[in-house]
């Protein structure tokens, strides 16, 4: 798909590469200094919404950048402007409502680094897109960096093809433990009550049972969720049958409060976890945030974390369906 739209122009920005042939991240601009106002800029996506979300297939990453997005109520009417479905956040990550449909970013301290994961990724149904709005800055830092998902399939294969397909034949299972309620002092520290949006533990185990996972309640009022199996990696519709990494072994293998391993309990050899680490981040790809920022990811195919910064950095989330 050629780029064509007079709504927008295509910039450069810091950190952009090119992966197969395409920018990621594309940046679109203001096509006239007269047309970064919201007005111009919700109407420019309603107009092209089927171009724009081809666009993000065929891209991955999308950074909309020079455009006047002041706050969370900006961001939520861009969000809303594309008529996607909303998904509420499942996860261990400790997160608070600020408008609508727009969330915080990981509210776990900024000097610990955030490791890459698709959105949701144990989860039955994952978002299909994630939408970033850069509301602070921070000084120094921060990036959200991403990584092209097939790139990995690609070269863990090339390096591992046996231990690759012996875990996508039996494939992964999964575990964390959270406490009741919020401990923002982590960046895995929701607590079950607000995951599940209940206290009451039976109600938490048939949301738990919906969303694919069992749990096991702690003596401390914790609990442990147990979720498999899952898949090692998955093809989506659209994206040139690629392989997508679609897993969390490198973020949750081996951790104080999680775990990952083969569904029948083979223990993944460490050597292999090291190894993809390491090719993931040779895989990725980061850009300074500015103020007003907004980064739309395809969900389905890019993995995204966060370098630690200095403070503040105020970054929203949304996730659409």
């Amino acid at each position: 798909m050629e780029f064509s739209c007079k709504d927008f122009k295509v910039g450069k920005c810091q950190g952009q590469k090119l992966v197969d042939g395409e920018s990621m991240p594309l940046v679109l601009q203001p096509p006239k200094a007269d047309k970064a106002d919201m007005e111009s800029l919700l109407l420019a996506l309603k107009t092209n919404k089927d171009w724009f979300e081809q666009l993000i297939i065929k891209n991955s990453a999308v950074l909309l950048r020079g455009f006047d997005v002041k706050n969370a109520q900006d961001f939520n009417d861009i969000v809303e402007a594309f008529g996607w479905d909303d998904i509420r956040y499942v996860g261990p990550a400790p997160r608070t409502h600020v408008h609508k449909r727009v969330w915080t970013a990981n509210e776990g301290p900024l000097s610990e680094f955030i490791y890459y994961h698709h959105e949701m990724v144990l989860i039955k149904e994952s978002p299909k897109t994630l939408l970033l709005f850069c509301e602070v800055p921070p000084p120094e830092g921060g990036e959200t960096p991403f990584v092209p998902s097939f790139r990995v399939t690609e070269r863990m294969l090339e390096e591992f093809p046996e231990a690759v397909e012996e875990m996508e034949a039996k494939g992964l299972q999964y575990s964390f433990t959270a406490l009741s309620k919020n401990d923002t002092s982590s960046m895995r520290g929701r607590g079950w009550e607000d995951t599940f949006g209940t206290s009451d533990r039976e109600e938490a185990e048939r949301r738990a049972e919906a969303l694919g996972m069992d749990l096991e309640w702690l003596p401390n009022g914790g609990v442990k969720a147990v979720l498999g199996p899952r898949s090692l990696t998955r093809v989506f519709d659209g994206r040139k049958g690629r392989r997508m990494w679609f897993n969390t072994v490198v973020g949750m293998h081996g951790k104080e409060i999680s775990s990952a391993s083969m569904a029948d309990g083979t223990e993944i050899p460490k050597n292999v976890v090291k190894r993809c680490g390491e090719i993931i981040e040779e895989e990725s790809i980061q850009f300074k945030w500015e103020k007003g920022d907004v980064a739309i990811f395809d969900n389905m195919a890019l993995l995204h974390g966060r370098r630690p910064s200095k403070p503040p950095r105020r970054v929203l989330v949304a996730t659409c369906k």
